[in-house]
């Protein structure tokens, strides 16, 4: 046994306690997973004539997952929930049920000189926390699929919507980011942070789902010495859904 037990990664897929429990539930194959708040997701849901189609219920939650019909396709549209363990649950019940493709969408705080509300998609993510070491072999990162990604940026610049690729900070100890670690992670590259990023694209990799993310830029943390909170990307939080459906239509 590894001396860390964070490093002890056992590769079998089965567990004691297993995501798929024959509840009856067939999800789209495409899945949009929202980190936004539910008002806006319930405005949406109404907007495209959303159904109800399974639950993940939980002592603090529950999880219902809607599809619509989008450019004549059925989506599935869940929303999610902040941190990489919770997340993982809602990702790996999205997949145990037919999801196959999943894109999150959610907003990220910014590590570098950014403006408010601008487009990111993830190519890189660091792995700053607990979960993704039970999906995969120990490793400072993870790269997220690559035709997703490529595929998510065509898709958003063909709408107008210019969005770079970018490498992110996944921590999951959020009063934790401090002056030091920034400087370490910037100097490597990673200009963003967030809280599911690594632990979500280690899951689609293992259990065989392809998994990208869009991210929008939010509170900034590139003065360590005046953290500013901006308004968390709010005006974000309405467009990101439909560009990210339309993204899984354009897959």
């Amino acid at each position: 046994m590894a001396k860390l037990p964070i490093l002890n990664y056992d590769p079998s897929p089965e567990a004691v306690i297993a995501p798929f429990r024959d509840e009856g539930y067939q999800f789209p194959a495409k899945v949009l997973l929202a980190f936004v708040p539910m008002d806006h997701l319930e405005t949406f849901y109404h907007e495209y004539h959303a159904e109800p189609v399974g639950e993940l219920e939980t002592f603090s939650n529950r999880i219902v997952v809607h599809q619509i019909r989008f450019h004549g396709q059925l989506i599935g549209v869940c929303p999610a929930v902040i941190g990489a363990p919770a997340s993982a649950q809602i990702v790996d019940f999205l997949i145990a049920y037919g999801a196959k493709q999943i894109i999150a969408v959610g907003s990220c705080g910014v590590l570098t000189d950014q403006p408010e509300n601008a487009l990111l998609v993830v190519q890189e993510a660091l792995r700053d926390e607990g979960t993704s070491y039970h999906y995969l072999p120990a490793a400072p990162s993870i790269v997220l699929d690559t035709a997703m990604a490529a595929a998510i940026q065509t898709s958003l610049e063909s709408v107008g919507q210019r969005a770079k690729l970018v490498k992110t900070w996944t921590n999951d100890a959020f009063f934790r980011e401090t002056p030091a670690l920034i400087r370490q992670y910037t100097a490597q590259g990673y200009e963003v942070v967030e809280m599911e990023c690594a632990a979500l694209a280690a899951i689609a990799q293992f259990r065989g789902a392809q998994y990208g993310q869009i991210l929008f830029t939010a509170d900034s943390l590139a003065n360590t010495e005046n953290y500013d909170p901006r308004d968390f990307g709010a005006a974000s939080h309405t467009r990101v859904l439909t560009l990210g459906v339309n993204c899984l239509a354009d897959l």
